[in-house]
């Protein structure tokens, strides 16, 4: 069987008027910070890590981006891209030339596709210039996401809020922590079930950030007006926010929000990109 292709990922990531290059001596090139993804490791979560690793800025991601698609050798190379955004300090003077990586520059953006070396790069700048221009401005970011999977209820003959996660919804939760920390998620809303706040936990534990939770968001507590209030005021939070349900109440947010229900699977997400409560791109990702 030949071999499947090789996955990478990496972020575009501007602050006013500039966008962030690398150059790497071994190919003389410049283009964006991007790297192949490490075993078992989220596409998201790649992007994020390698901006660190040939940067040293931490950033987070905001809207998605056209993978680009081309052959190394005789392998496909896939890239998966997002818009990024710099979390503190954007300064790249100390960070240390070395044999990957010996220059990192703010270049101006009306000078940068002058000095991308490669035409898809050039032409994923253009997809950021235009999914900016597209926004209007900042986007924020909203995650929908399903409970991972729990105990089935024929086997459960307790109260059902109190329904725990399988093993395997643990490591699902476990995986999930990742890809919610690659959208600097801080604002952590769930249904008071156990399933579903067990689901947050790792990544609540990871970041020190609480999890608030809402009878609104549950089945037995959960109205078509409770939902979409929820909703509404989940839409104007200003930082990135995860709202936590379960299947018979997704569709209503879905509804909320005037978006098709995409039926996701337990522990799956749909990341909603919105601003000024208008819903202007979605990424759906599994852990």
């Amino acid at each position: 069987m030949p071999p499947g292709p090789i996955v990478a990922a990496g972020a575009v990531v501007i602050r006013k008027g500039e966008v962030l290059l690398v150059h790497r001596p071994r190919y003389d090139d410049w283009s964006f910070p991007k790297g192949k993804l490490d075993r078992g490791e989220h596409p998201t979560a790649c992007a994020v890590r390698e901006v660190h690793e040939e940067t040293g800025l931490d950033v987070h991601l905001a809207a998605p981006l056209p993978a680009q698609e081309y052959q190394v050798g005789q392998r496909d190379k896939v890239v998966h891209y997002w818009l990024g955004r710099v979390v503190g300090d954007d300064a790249v003077d100390g960070y240390p030339p070395n044999d990957e990586i010996d220059q990192v520059r703010w270049v101006p953006l009306t000078r940068a596709a002058a000095l991308l070396t490669y035409p898809y790069d050039r032409d994923t700048l253009a997809d950021a210039e235009r999914s900016r221009a597209d926004a209007g401005g900042r986007t924020r970011t909203l995650v929908v996401l399903r409970h991972a999977q729990a105990r089935a209820r024929g086997g459960w003959h307790s109260d059902d809020r109190f329904r725990p996660l399988l093993v395997s919804g643990e490591q699902q939760a476990q995986r999930l922590a990742p890809v919610l920390a690659a959208y600097d998620v801080q604002t952590l809303v769930s249904s008071s079930s156990t399933r579903c706040v067990t689901t947050l936990l790792p990544y609540a534990d990871l970041t020190h950030r609480r999890i608030h939770t809402a009878e609104a968001l549950t089945e037995e507590g959960a109205t078509a007006e409770r939902v979409r209030r929820a909703v509404r005021e989940l839409l104007d939070q200003k930082r990135p926010t995860v709202l936590c349900s379960h299947r018979p109440v997704l569709p209503v947010v879905f509804e909320a929000l005037g978006l098709a229900d995409p039926g996701l699977e337990t522990g799956e997400m749909l990341v909603v990109h919105h601003r000024a409560g208008r819903v202007l791109v979605t990424e759906g990702h599994l852990p």
